[in-house]
């Protein structure tokens, strides 16, 4: 068969793009329609494929008016301000945003976690029936931590129910970043769920704004702070081709606390010398920062050089989190902390000089294109070849930060 036989037989997209935005994290749904209007319209100067002259294909803006209201008992109405029959559309979500205040019985109330997974629900329930299809993009999934229940434990299994529900919605694609454990996906296997990861675009970042960072055995070691975040250590470790070292946490199962768990007693390392050299301290969320910081100083005692903490979702949300951090900085325990805007960050984080934020609306602006056209994303998702033609313009001396400079 001819190329042009082929490229005549491939579908056209699903529907012209709508993208609904919680209030939460409209600005970041701003820049991923931005970034996707200038893909699009490169695209057709260029001419570069068949769906260029598609309706719909290019929008100013691809953000559908809508709005989410409150009652003064709590209960939420979501409409929306235009059709979006016949769209393909893409929900974006941040279930962690801490930011939405609402009146509730004549007290402030800030939206949760639960009152925003109910929000998602309702956008999902009223573009029901109309959409051509319904796609969820939740970078930082709902109760994703609890994969399973404790031993004789009665417990709810939150993330798998909500997963369910959208099964039940119609939804036909859920985009969730760095799950914790990906096993929840075993909840739903009818569910197309896609799961990137973000260690690109924090890699990028780290090496164009450090560097001075030496990606050999000699001089740099991934860290893991704990056991349950081996598997992304290990990712970091095989793409950067450095040696991997991991915290392992010696629990008294002897002596239980009042959450269920054994209280830990000892912290030990297993790994190489860290005399001299500079840490990836890998962990995927950082909430009050206690473990990672623990580690650091650790290692730090231990004669390591530069600590930089990669994660992508950085919460900081316990209480003085920002200023263990400051102080860890001001002590020369930790060189930089980089994490992700894919879910909310409180505005002081921005301000600290230890705090790199990592932009990742292109990326997800790249999914939405690619899902719109039906193109395969396995690519998009699996980011080792990436990484590893970025690695070698980095070896040639060749890379390019985010604005396009040496």
């Amino acid at each position: 068969m001819s190329e042009s036989s082929f490229e005549l037989m491939k579908q056209e997209p699903f529907g012209p793009i709508g993208i609904i935005a919680h209030t939460a994290n409209l600005d970041f749904v701003r820049m991923v329609s931005d970034v996707l209007y200038s893909k699009r319209l490169k695209r057709i100067e260029n001419k570069a494929n068949q769906f260029v002259n598609s309706p719909g294909y290019l929008r100013k803006n691809y953000i559908l008016a809508s709005d989410l209201s409150r009652f003064q008992t709590g209960e939420g109405k979501f409409s929306l301000g235009e059709s979006a029959r016949g769209h393909d559309i893409y929900i974006i979500t941040d279930v962690m945003a801490s930011k939405n205040l609402f009146d509730l019985n004549g007290n402030l109330h800030v939206s949760s976690a639960d009152d925003h997974c109910r929000d998602l629900l309702r956008i999902i329930s009223t573009c029901a029936g109309k959409a051509r299809r319904i796609n969820v993009i939740m970078p930082f999934v709902y109760e994703g931590v609890q994969v399973r229940k404790r031993e004789s434990s009665q417990e709810s299994l939150d993330c798998a129910q909500l997963l369910k529900e959208l099964t039940y919605l119609g939804v036909s694609n859920l985009i969730i970043f760095d799950p914790h454990d990906e096993r929840i996906a075993n909840a739903v296997p009818l569910l197309g769920i896609e799961t990137p990861r973000s260690a690109f675009k924090i890699i990028s970042t780290l090496l164009s704004k450090h560097n001075t960072i030496k990606l050999d055995k000699d001089s740099t070691l991934v860290v893991s702070p704990d056991e349950t975040g081996i598997g992304r250590a290990i990712f970091y470790s095989s793409m950067l081709n450095l040696p991997l070292g991991i915290f392992y946490r010696y629990r008294d199962y002897t002596e239980m606390q009042g959450d269920g768990l054994a209280p830990i007693k000892e912290y030990k390392f297993l790994g190489d010398d860290v005399n001299g050299k500079d840490i990836l301290l890998i962990d995927d969320i950082i909430h009050s920062g206690y473990t990672m910081l623990l580690t650091a100083k650790i290692l730090k005692d231990a004669g390591a050089r530069d600590i930089y903490c990669l994660a992508p979702f950085g919460l900081f949300d316990a209480d003085n989190t920002l200023e263990k951090f400051d102080k860890a900085y001001e002590s020369g325990v930790i060189k930089a902390v980089f994490c992700t805007n894919l879910i909310y960050s409180r505005p002081e984080l921005s301000q600290r000089e230890w705090f790199s934020e990592v932009n990742m609306t292109p990326y997800v602006a790249r999914i939405i294109d690619g899902l719109n056209v039906d193109e395969s994303v396995g690519d998009l998702i699996n980011s080792t070849t990436k990484i590893t033609e970025f690695l070698e313009q980095v070896r040639i001396g060749e890379y390019f930060d985010d604005v396009g400079k040496k």
